[in-house]
C-alpha cells in the first residue's frame, strides 16, 4: 500500500487549523478588547482583595492620592507600575495582600479649578456664596475623582476598590482630628507667630513648594534714618519701602569699623516718629549697599530669625488682601501695598530722607496659582 509524501514541517506550522465553534487570534495584539473583558471579570472575582489569614505574612501599598484636580499624568503611571508590579509579585507569592487606592481634596488647587471654571461663565465664588461653591467643588470632585479611578482601572492597577477613601471621608477627618488632639496634649503642638507664604488673592497660607522665585528688574531705595541725638544719621537700601512702616531696630555687622560705635544707639524711624535700637549681627554683609539693613521681623523670613535671636518685637503692617494695617501711620491705612510703596517713597523724598534710588535686579517669590 503507497503512503503520501510526507508534507514539511514548516508547511504544516504554517497552515492554519481551522476547527469548528473556535475564532482564530487576530494578526495583532488589541489590548483594548482584551482588557475591556478581564479588567472588570478580575475585579468583581475578588482576587485583589486581601484574604485576612492571620497565619501569612501581610504586605500593603498605600497609594499616595492624586489631586482631584485633574487626570494622571505619565509620573502617575510610573508610580502606580512599580506598586502595581510589588503588589502583584507579593500576591503571587501567597502573602495576605492589600494596596489601597484613594484621592487627595487638594484644596486650595480644587478651588483654583473650580473658581476658573466658573470664571468662564463669568461668575465668580462671591456671586454663588459659600454653600452653592462647595457644592460646585463636590461636583468638580466627582467628576475629576471618577476620572481618576477610571484611567487606573484602564491601567490593570490591582487595588483594592473596597477600600478606597477619599481624604475628606468623615472616618479620614475624625482620624486628624484625633491626631492633632493627641500630639496638642502631648505638647508637641503649640500656638505661636510663624512667618508664611501669605496669597492675597487665595487668601491663604502657600506652602514653600508652591512658591517660585524669578528674577525681575525693581530698585534699591536708599533711605536716611536720623540717629535719635540728632549727632547724624545712617542710610538704609531696601527693595520694599512699604515695610519700613514695620520696622523695628537696624542691623549693622559687628566688625564693621564705619558703625561700631553706634551699636546700642537709637535711630528715629522716618514717617513714623518712633525710635527704634541700632543692633549688630553677623547676618549682614558689609559689602552689600550700605552695610545697614533695616530689621523687619513681620515680613521678611531673614529678620524674623533675626528678631527671634534678639527678641525684637514683630510689628506687622500688612493685612489679609495686602493693604496697610493700622499699626502703620493713618495717613497711610487702607492703600494698596503698591499705592502705599508710591505715596511713602514719596513723602521720604518730600521730607528729605530719600538719598537715592538704584536699579536693581531681585528674586521675587511669587505664589505659583495666581502669580
Amino acid at each position: 500500500m503507497s503512503q503520501a509524501p510526507a508534507q514539511p514541517l514548516a508547511e504544516i506550522a504554517a497552515t492554519p487549523v481551522e476547527q469548528p465553534g473556535l475564532q482564530s487570534l487576530s494578526k495583532s495584539f488589541e489590548p483594548a478588547a482584551l482588557e475591556a473583558h478581564w479588567g472588570p471579570a478580575w475585579e468583581q472575582s475578588g482576587m485583589y482583595e486581601p484574604t485576612l489569614d492571620a497565619s501569612k505574612p501581610s504586605f500593603a501599598i498605600q497609594l499616595p492620592p492624586p489631586n482631584v484636580t485633574g487626570t494622571l499624568h505619565m509620573g502617575h503611571a510610573f508610580n502606580q507600575t512599580i506598586m502595581d508590579s510589588l503588589t502583584r509579585y507579593h500576591r503571587m507569592l501567597g502573602e495576605n495582600t492589600l494596596w489601597v487606592p484613594g484621592t487627595d481634596h487638594a484644596g486650595i488647587a480644587t478651588q483654583i479649578v473650580v473658581e476658573r471654571k466658573l470664571a468662564g461663565e463669568g461668575k465668580t465664588r462671591h456671586d454663588l456664596g459659600r454653600a452653592a461653591f462647595i457644592d460646585k467643588v463636590w461636583e468638580w470632585k466627582e467628576e475629576s475623582g471618577t476620572t481618576i479611578t477610571q484611567q487606573m482601572r484602564r491601567m490593570g492597577d490591582s487595588v483594592s476598590w473596597k477600600h478606597e477613601y477619599f481624604t475628606m471621608d468623615p472616618k479620614m477627618s475624625k482620624v486628624v482630628t484625633a491626631t492633632f488632639v493627641q500630639l496638642y496634649e502631648q505638647g508637641l503642638i503649640y500656638r505661636g507667630k510663624r512667618l508664611v507664604n501669605w496669597d492675597p488673592v487665595l487668601q491663604s497660607a502657600v506652602s514653600d513648594l508652591e512658591v517660585e522665585s524669578e528674577e525681575e528688574d525693581g530698585f534699591l531705595w536708599h533711605i536716611r534714618y536720623p540717629l535719635a541725638d540728632g549727632s547724624g544719621s545712617l542710610t538704609v537700601a531696601t527693595t520694599r519701602p512699604e515695610t519700613m512702616l514695620g520696622d523695628v531696630a537696624l542691623m549693622v555687622h559687628p566688625e564693621d569699623e564705619r558703625y561700631k560705635h553706634l551699636i546700642g544707639q537709637m535711630v528715629t524711624l522716618p514717617l513714623c516718629s518712633r525710635d527704634i535700637p541700632v543692633i549688630a549681627d553677623d547676618y549682614v554683609d558689609m559689602a552689600f549697599g550700605t552695610g545697614v539693613v533695616k530689621v523687619t521681623p513681620a515680613h521678611d523670613v531673614n529678620d524674623y530669625a533675626v528678631g527671634q535671636r534678639h527678641q525684637l518685637p514683630i510689628i506687622g503692617v500688612l493685612t489679609l488682601d495686602a493693604a496697610i494695617n493700622d499699626n502703620a501711620p493713618e495717613k497711610y491705612r487702607g492703600l494698596d501695598r503698591f499705592v502705599a510703596r508710591k505715596q511713602i517713597v514719596a513723602d521720604l523724598e518730600a521730607q528729605g530722607f530719600l538719598v537715592e534710588v538704584k536699579k536693581h535686579k531681585l528674586m521675587v517669590p511669587r505664589c505659583a496659582r495666581t502669580g
